[in-house]
């Protein structure tokens, strides 16, 4: 490879292509990578966001994206259905499974601190085309989940209002005669209202949606005091059974950790606030783990009250807590059940609107989409155009239509995010990008350090004998300047096989990465679709855990690459456990994803064929790295310090 990268070969820039470039070249922007923001590449953007944040504020959207009604609910339901009295350990084994995709976040949002959180990593790490489906799946995610959430309200609304036709009429549910429509004003104002406020600035949204969350664990603390004195006084009738505490066996409380798995899926909203943390390399990984050690450790002392108070097969899949207190002669507790329900619900629809418009703006900034969702507000520092056009979108949904139907849609985005998440974390250790692309505007300075460099490993000019060359590291994009004898056979022998080496072990290590994905994929399948016949169901089983246990094997055996020390923003947290804990998260979301059913994945594919039709049409002619040079990583800072200068003389 020699200076300028092979992209540049392919992709000319000014549509001209080589013999059959047309068809490599579309297919090579699937896999274009970005460069990681930094000072530099972020030096001529006319507005930034406000920087901001700081742990407080990143627990408080961490626990009010993630902490919704479903605790409210799912606790009746999975403890009748699936866990019984183990609840609590259900919570406790999918609350492990997240923190899996947690560290995964935590380290690249550290390292690459911008908005568009699963959509910028998978941009820098696999690539334009995988990207551009992370974020669109995403923003599907969002757009539903905050329908949805809105939608939810008014009734809760309603019980503190005495019932549930006792809201105001202007607020109430109506149905359209004729067209068999129910509509929700109350739903679309609360939308409208959030919407507004995300506009006034990010710190004083953030400070109510943190007053909000308290007034919820407020609420969950009652639950959590008042029934554990209620069972204690009772001497915990939900825990004397005869069938025990396991009364579906392993296999029932593991079904029931799979369903309440998606009650922590709200912390990735964290992420997609990183260019808005003030001290992201430390803010945020704090950030995302105390915001999920709170909110399992709040799920797991309110599933063990509850499941304790009342017989599981007794509870009400509605209402489990309010019922199990009303049991026990308390019936007032209700209301503060439904504030904390109200609250839960008002945070998680801010947690849902805030995310989107930053990954619109990520995915405008790279011309993926038009620049209209870029635009920054100078005063307030909001990307305020794409927050408008999130909560038009929403609010009308939520007005017009029931989406409870589409709410498997959700889980789809932010599985797949978790998912690429992962993944990016692999590649990051062990094929990190060796190239960086930069602006075509950059090429007399590309120009200039090429130069530079190529004179200085023109034999004409150099002393034959001892002179300061670059020696490859295992990194391979990290040359050190050492001084050897350029002139001595087997020095010069040594330094091309320790070259040939690098870049072996950097595709093995590549291909093992994409073998475990597809050991996974199959594995996964095999054990879920149960209507194959078992010889073929067990064959697969054996292929895809052949794959996977061969893969993580290798990827064990083999080093890090180097590259990885000086990739993105040094200093922030650092993901233990690399490679098992990557491919145990990736193989926990893509069971998941596979089991969410035929219908949801029915609707999801729809949506994504619609994607891929917009970026084949738009993104893919518009994208900003279509012009783009890749050059070594190494020569970045060089080359930015040469076009400065150019520029001041």
């Amino acid at each position: 490879m020699g200076f300028v990268g092979d992209t540049q070969k392919i992709d000319r820039g000014n549509g001209s292509a080589d013999k059959g470039g047309c068809f490599f070249g579309g297919m090579k922007s699937l896999v274009r990578r970005k460069q990681v923001d930094s000072a530099n590449s972020k030096s001529g953007s006319a507005h930034q966001l406000a920087k901001a944040l700081t742990v407080p504020h990143l627990i408080a959207i961490g626990v009010g994206s993630t902490i919704g009604a479903g605790v409210y609910i799912l606790v009746g339901t999975v403890a009748r259905e699936h866990s019984g009295p183990a609840l609590t350990i259900s919570f406790l084994i999918a609350g492990i499974a997240a923190a899996l995709s947690a560290f995964c976040y935590a380290e690249l949002a550290s390292r690459c601190p911008s908005a568009g959180s699963a959509y910028h990593y998978s941009y820098i790490c696999v690539g334009e085309g995988v990207a551009w489906l992370i974020g669109w799946a995403v923003v599907l995610e969002y757009t539903i989940g905050g329908s949805a959430v809105a939608r939810g309200i008014s009734p809760n609304l309603a019980m503190l209002f005495g019932g549930p036709d006792s809201l105001p009429t202007f607020l109430a549910r109506h149905t359209i005669p004729g067209l068999n429509v129910t509509v929700d004003p109350c739903a679309a104002i609360l939308v409208f209202v959030v919407t507004g406020l995300l506009c006034v600035g990010i710190k004083e949204s953030t400070m109510v949606q943190g007053f909000v969350t308290a007034v919820n664990i407020c609420a969950m603390f009652f639950v959590i005091v008042a029934g554990g004195y209620l069972g204690f006084k009772t001497g915990w009738p939900g825990y004397e059974l005869p069938v025990g505490y396991f009364p579906f066996g392993a296999d029932g409380m593991l079904a029931g950790a799979s369903t309440v798995f998606f009650a922590y899926i709200g912390f990735d909203s964290v992420a997609s606030t990183a260019e808005e943390v003030k001290n992201p390399q430390r803010d945020l990984p704090m950030g995302i783990g105390f915001a999920l050690s709170i909110c399992c450790s709040l799920y797991m002392l309110v599933s063990a009250v509850i499941v304790g108070l009342v017989p599981y097969y007794a509870m009400d899949p509605d209402t489990p807590i309010s019922s199990a207190f009303a049991s026990h002669g308390i019936n007032w507790a209700a209301y503060i059940i439904t504030i904390g329900a109200c609250t839960s619900l008002c945070s998680t629809l801010m947690g849902s609107i805030l995310p989107q418009p930053r990954i619109l703006m990520a995915m405008a900034r790279d011309g993926l989409l038009p620049s209209f969702f870029s635009d920054v507000h100078k005063r307030t520092q909001v990307p305020v155009k794409g927050t408008v056009a999130t909560g038009l979108l929403s609010g009308t949904l939520a007005f017009f239509m029931d989406v409870e139907q589409l709410s498997g849609m959700v889980s789809v985005g932010t599985l797949l995010a978790f998912t690429m998440v992962a993944i990016s974390v692999l590649i990051l250790r062990y094929v990190p990008p060796d190239e960086v692309p930069l602006p075509s505007s950059f090429q007399e300075a590309i120009d200039s350090v090429s130069l530079r460099h190529s004179g200085c490993n023109s034999g004409s000019d150099i002393d034959v004998e001892t002179t300061k060359i670059p020696a490859v590291t295992s990194g391979d994009s990290t040359p050190l300047l050492v001084e050897i004898s350029v002139g001595h056979p087997l020095v010069e022998k040594a330094a091309a096989k320790l070259n040939y080496l690098v870049r072996q072990r950097r595709k093995v290590a590549g291909w093992t990465i994409m073998f475990i994905c597809i050991g996974i994929f199959i594995l996964t399948s095999a054990a879920s679709i149960v209507s194959l016949p078992n010889p073929a169901r067990y064959t697969l089983c054996g292929i895809g855990g052949f794959l996977l246990l061969s893969g993580l094997i290798v990827l064990t055996c083999i080093d890090q690459d180097d590259g990885r020390h000086s990739f993105g923003h040094t200093g922030g947290f650092t993901c233990p456990f690399v490679p098992l804990l990557p491919i145990a998260c990736i193989l926990i979301n893509v069971y998941l994803l596979i089991n969410l059913g035929g219908a949801t994945w029915a609707r999801v594919s729809i949506w994504l064929l619609i994607g891929a039709c917009i970026y084949a049409l738009y993104g893919r002619t518009h994208s900003s790295l279509k012009n783009a040079v890749y050059v070594p990583a190494t020569h970045v800072d060089e080359i930015y310090q040469t076009s400065a200068n150019s520029l001041a003389c």
